[in-house]
C-alpha cells in the first residue's frame, strides 16, 4: 500500500491541491492534518487526484468533507484526475453526509440554570393558557352537542363507552375488592388492641364510599383510558389525518375528542359505583374470616352508621376527574410533533398530569365538603 500524501502549490488564481497514493482508512491519520490546514482563502481549489491509486469510504469521506468545507467558504472547489469509480464513490459519500452538527451540551452555571428556569416557567404558562383554551373550546362543543344532539357521533360515543367503561369492568372490581380486603385486614389489627372490631365496618364503608373507591377508580382510567386517548388521536397527528379532516370540513374537536369525553363523563361513575360495591364485598368477606363479623352483622351497621351522602360525596367527583381527564388526554395529543417518539413522550405526560389533577382535585373536594360539614 502506497502513503498517502498531499501537496498544494498557490498562484495567483487559486490553489492547487495534488493528493496521491492509497486513500484508504487505515492510513488517513497521516493525512487528516494536512487536510485540515488548507485554507482557500476565497480563491478557487483544485484537486487533483490523478495520483490517488484506490480508494476507500474513508477516503471519499476525507475528499467529499474538504469539498463541502471549501464550497462553505465561498471558494469553487473543482476534482481533476478522478477515476469513474472514485468519482462514484464520492458523490455517494457527500450525498449522505449529514449537515447537522450534533447538538452541544447545555452550559452550566448560575445564569443558564436561572436561564433554564425561566424558559421552562414560560413554558408552563403557556401550556397552562393553551389547555384552559382547549378546556373552554371542548365545553362549547359539549354544550352544543347537548343543545343539538343529532350531531352527535353515536357510533363513536357506543365504542368508546365501551373501551372505557365494559373493558375497563374486569380490573376496576379486582381492585376495588383487594383495596376492600386489605383496609379490613389492616384495620382489624389495630382496632383489635382496643376492642373494637366492629367498627372495621365504618372504616371500610366510609373509606371507600367517600375516597379510595372513585379516587383509585380514576387513577386506573387515567392510565389506561387517558394514555389510549393520547395515543390513538396522536398517531393521527403523526400521519396527517387531523389536517385531512379539516380540509374535509370536519371539526377534529367535535369527532375525535366530544365523543370520548362525553363517554368518560357517562362511564366513570358507573365504574365508580362498582368499585365501590367491590370493596363493600371484599371488606364483608375479609371481616367475615378475620373479625368474625358476619355478613348480617355488616350490613345492618352498613345501613344504621353509613348514610347515602358518604356515596354520593364519591360520585359527585366522578364528572369533574372524567372531564379532566378527557381533556388532558386529548389536549396531550394535539401536541404532538411529527414523530412517533413525540406520541411516547405526550402519553407518559398525558398519563402523569391526568394523575396529578386527578388528585389535587380530590383535595380540593375534601376541603369543600370538609368546610360544608358534609
Amino acid at each position: 500500500m502506497t502513503k498517502p500524501t498531499v501537496t498544494s502549490d498557490r498562484n495567483a488564481e487559486g490553489v492547487c491541491i495534488r493528493i496521491a497514493g492509497d486513500l484508504r482508512t487505515q492510513s488517513l491519520d497521516q493525512i487528516e492534518g494536512a487536510f485540515k490546514s488548507i485554507s482557500p482563502d476565497g480563491k478557487d481549489v483544485i484537486v487533483d487526484l490523478s495520483g490517488v491509486q484506490s480508494m476507500d469510504t474513508g477516503g471519499a469521506w476525507l475528499v467529499a468533507d474538504l469539498e463541502r468545507r471549501i464550497d462553505t467558504s465561498g471558494a469553487t472547489v473543482h476534482l481533476e484526475g478522478l477515476q469513474e469509480a472514485h468519482a462514484s464513490l464520492i458523490e455517494t459519500v457527500s450525498k449522505n453526509i449529514p449537515e447537522a452538527v450534533g447538538e452541544q451540551a447545555p452550559p452550566r452555571g448560575l445564569v443558564e440554570t436561572v436561564a433554564r428556569v425561566g424558559e421552562r416557567t414560560a413554558g408552563a404558562w403557556k401550556d397552562s393558557v393553551s389547555i384552559v383554551g382547549f378546556l373552554g373550546l371542548t365545553l362549547h362543543r359539549l354544550v352544543r352537542t347537548l343543545i343539538m344532539p343529532w350531531r352527535l357521533r353515536r357510533a363513536a360515543l357506543v365504542s368508546q363507552m365501551e373501551q372505557t367503561g365494559f373493558k375497563a369492568l374486569p380490573i376496576v372490581s379486582l381492585m376495588g375488592f383487594l383495596i376492600g380486603v386489605v383496609l379490613a385486614f389492616q384495620g382489624a389489627t389495630q382496632l383489635k388492641q382496643f376492642g373494637a372490631e366492629i367498627f372495621v365496618v365504618e372504616l371500610i364503608s366510609i373509606s371507600i364510599l367517600r375516597e379510595l373507591g372513585i379516587l383509585l377508580t380514576a387513577i386506573i382510567v387515567a392510565g389506561r383510558s387517558g394514555s389510549a386517548f393520547t395515543a390513538s388521536i396522536g398517531s393521527m397527528k403523526v400521519q396527517e389525518e387531523i389536517d385531512a379532516m379539516r380540509t374535509l370540513g370536519l371539526d377534529p374537536i367535535e369527532v375525535l375528542v366530544i365523543p370520548r369525553v362525553l363517554a368518560l363523563l357517562i362511564m366513570l361513575p358507573i365504574l365508580g359505583f362498582v368499585a365501590d360495591i367491590a370493596g363493600l364485598v371484599g371488606g364483608a368477606l375479609m371481616s367475615w374470616i378475620d373479625l368474625g363479623v358476619s355478613p348480617g352483622m355488616f350490613l345492618t351497621r352498613l345501613k344504621e352508621n353509613t348514610d347515602v351522602w358518604q356515596l354520593a360525596i364519591g360520585l359527585i367527583k366522578a364528572p369533574f376527574f372524567a372531564l379532566v381527564i378527557g381533556v388532558i388526554a386529548c389536549w396531550q395529543a394535539m401536541q404532538v410533533k411529527g414523530s412517533s417518539e413525540s406520541v411516547g413522550q405526550r402519553t407518559t405526560a398525558s398519563v402523569v398530569q391526568s394523575i396529578f389533577m386527578v388528585i389535587a382535585i380530590d383535595a380540593l373536594f375534601s376541603i369543600f365538603f370538609s368546610e360544608l360539614g358534609i
